[in-house]
């Protein structure tokens, strides 16, 4: 049986964690031993009471053969530390976990990674922004790292894959289980053009206390957080202290100091963060060398006085036809009709409810160059 068996089996107690690991293998060498030690043994290795009769309650109780068996199952690979295959930048960090798990598949290009975080309640605003920031990273190479919860997460892990970067999800729950469970779909995509990541082995609920110490697995593995709309108390803020400990750029989005949404990013901004409108300013503050490119987009030019009216009016902001119509003048048919037309040729773009915003003029495709 392979010694990554028995890291393993050691994942299955509770409250073996990096520390526990390090002293088993410093006197044992190899987990095998350590498995099959006495509890004076394990006290000799250096081990507390409460963990050596954690492990001695517990491990009667494994089978190892079986639990491998589920892994291949899954098809979920093991990762313990002193593999080649184990991130490099992950292994930095103090508390790195001792095992991880992965479906879908890590890549040497995952170095150059950033981790997108943010409220599960975004504003039309934060949506839009994460999308175009995110879109511009990964088409630049940049993998996009994430957390697959509701809001500002989900959105970049899609934004990542329309535009065919690599996207890695970290889980704080076991690989078999999908939280929340309406991005099953998604998740599976990611795990096509990516990878998704937990320490926890298969079978671990996802529970409160197990998202904060996901979350310093986000910014491990990243060169740098981007924050995208975080209230004051925001989880997202948990992921950029363990970024500052990690010694990791912190950037944020600015948003209007009317929105509760944004009261921590503008703090975050205030208290050094780098401010972030496009992502070129990511790219030059984690010193990559661009070469920009304009994408071959034709301008927006209004064809008619109503197009031009109406352009007027519009901005990234929603605006109800309605106001449209008042603000320009025009009658409401004019409106409508001259906004359907627009809409064909992607100079607007209707975002629910009768509003509609300006599309972007031109997009950026900074190429990436690693020095």
């Amino acid at each position: 049986m392979s010694d990554t068996n028995y890291w393993v089996g050691f994942t299955l107690i509770p409250g073996i964690g990096r520390a526990k690991f390090a002293l088993m293998e410093q006197y044992f060498g190899e987990l095998e031993r350590a498995w099959f030690a006495s509890a004076a043994e394990l006290e000799m290795a250096g081990l507390d009471s409460r963990s050596i009769e954690a492990i001695m309650a517990r491990r009667p109780k494994i089978s190892i053969d079986a639990e491998m068996e589920k892994l291949e199952r899954y098809k979920v690979k093991v990762l313990i530390w002193r593999d080649e295959a184990y991130p490099s930048r992950l292994k930095e960090i103090y508390d790195h976990p001792p095992v991880l798990y992965v479906r879908g598949s890590l890549a040497p290009e995952d170095e150059w990674s950033l981790a997108v975080v943010g409220t599960r309640r975004p504003t039309y605003y934060g949506r839009e922004v994460t999308e175009q920031l995110v879109g511009g990273l990964a088409r630049n190479r940049i993998t996009i790292i994430s957390g697959l919860a509701k809001g500002i997460d989900a959105t970049a892990h899609r934004a990542a894959l329309d535009a065919g970067g690599r996207t890695i999800a970290i889980f704080g729950c076991g690989l078999d289980i999908v939280y929340p469970s309406d991005h099953v779909k998604l998740a599976r995509e990611i795990m096509e053009q990516g990878a998704l990541v937990s320490e926890f082995p298969l079978g671990v609920r996802p529970k409160a206390e197990n998202f904060p110490r996901r979350n310093r697995i986000m910014s491990g593995l990243s060169l740098g957080v981007l924050v995208v709309e975080a209230g004051e108390k925001s989880g997202a803020l948990i992921t950029v202290r363990w970024a500052l400990e990690q010694n990791r750029e912190v950037f944020a989005v600015p948003g209007s100091v009317l929105s509760p949404q944004s009261k921590g990013t503008n703090r975050l901004i205030q208290e050094g963060a780098k401010l972030v409108r496009d992502p070129q300013d990511i790219l030059e503050e984690l010193n990559l060398t661009m070469a920009v490119q304009q994408l071959e987009m034709k301008e927006f030019l209004p064809a008619t006085e109503a197009e031009s009216l109406i352009m007027k009016y519009l901005s990234s902001e929603p605006t109800h036809i309605d106001e449209v119509g008042r603000y320009s003048g025009l009658p409401i048919a004019t409106v409508s009709s001259t906004l359907a037309m627009m809409e064909l040729k992607g100079t607007v773009k209707q975002v629910g409810g009768m509003n509609y915003i300006l599309a972007r003029e031109a997009r950026e495709d900074y190429r990436v160059k690693v020095e």
